[in-house]
């Protein structure tokens, strides 16, 4: 093993600045900062992210290291906090490619109050702060709708599943794997593969308004509910933020945890149970929130030209 940080010292002192960066945004505009546990009783249910178990010696039940602060920013939310960010180290496992390391780093936000384009404002303006991009730098917007259409020259949300496997093949996914695939998966693979690296090559993009099966914990869209009030920020092809206007109905996301356990039952993977501390929070009431969380080391990835996430980190996981 080698002993030596992977990331060279200038680097470092750059990581250390643009944190210092971020934190004074937050204070300038009065969100306060927030600690919240790495450890928690309960894994996530989506079926595309997985937890790390940890079984502590004195602990009966195995504990589970946080995949986002989220859940227990709500339930601070609930309690009255008023605006709040984090900044903080997550896990994930099964992540492993020049864009992941199993432990990176989040920047978490929410903003009472704002809508979803509100929310977009402000990313805009701190990801041209830690990019080094001008501060005014204009952004492209476009519905998830639209990047498809202009990408792929496919409408998502109507177009037959038989055409989006004809399309994945022609995009190189693997036919046999294809044939596997249900319509979300099949959506999520060309755009993590077809159109999100199309993306931001001159300037911030943001997609917009995902398919509602893809809504995770935001709201639906009132005006059309076949999509949600979610967005993703990319630049030059490389995905950095993933934000919603929050869901606050406690029984609607009981419903799409079942419905998140049912699918990882089907595709063999374990269903975690939920965790009923965020829905007694839900039910308590959470505030009119939009909500937003940031890949800090992507972003200086960009910032500093590195092809690979090991290059700013002290020591990934290969060398943790």
């Amino acid at each position: 093993m080698n002993w030596r940080p992977s990331a060279s010292l200038p680097t470092l002192r750059l990581r250390a600045e643009l944190l210092a960066c971020a934190r004074g945004f937050f204070a300038a505009r009065g969100v306060l900062e927030v600690d919240t546990p790495a450890l928690v009783r309960h894994a996530v249910t989506d079926r595309h992210i997985h937890s790390a178990q940890v079984q502590l010696p004195g602990h009966g039940a195995p504990l589970f290291l946080h995949t986002s602060p989220e859940y227990a920013m709500k339930r601070l939310l609930a309690a009255g906090s008023g605006d709040i960010y984090q900044i903080g180290h997550v896990f994930r496992g099964d992540e492993s490619s020049r864009l992941h390391n199993a432990e990176f780093m989040l920047i978490e936000w929410y903003r009472c109050g704002h809508s979803m384009q509100q929310l977009m404002q402000e990313v805009a303006l701190l990801a041209a702060a830690l990019l080094g991009l001008p501060l005014a730098a204009p952004f492209e917007t476009l519905s998830y709708q639209q990047a498809f259409e202009r990408e792929l020259a496919c409408a998502p949300l109507t177009a037959t599943d038989a055409a989006l496997r004809a399309l994945a093949a022609r995009e190189r996914l693997d036919p046999k794997l294809a044939a596997h695939c249900d319509r979300d998966q099949l959506l999520d693979w060309l755009m993590a593969s077809a159109v999100g690296p199309r993306l931001g090559a001159e300037r911030l993009c943001f997609v917009h308004r995902y398919p509602a099966s893809q809504a995770g914990l935001a709201r639906l869209d009132p005006d059309d509910r076949r999509v949600a009030l979610r967005f993703e920020l990319y630049y030059r092809g490389v995905e950095l933020a993933n934000g919603f206007e929050e869901l606050a109905d406690a029984a609607e996301q009981r419903a799409r945890f079942e419905a998140d356990r049912e699918q990882r039952r089907r595709s063999g993977l374990p269903a975690p149970d939920i965790d009923q501390a965020l829905l007694d929070a839900l039910a308590a009431g959470l505030p009119p929130v939009s909500g937003v969380a940031m890949g800090f080391d992507r972003l200086l990835m960009l910032r500093t030209g590195a092809s690979d996430i090991s290059a700013v980190l002290a020591f990934p996981l290969e060398r943790a």
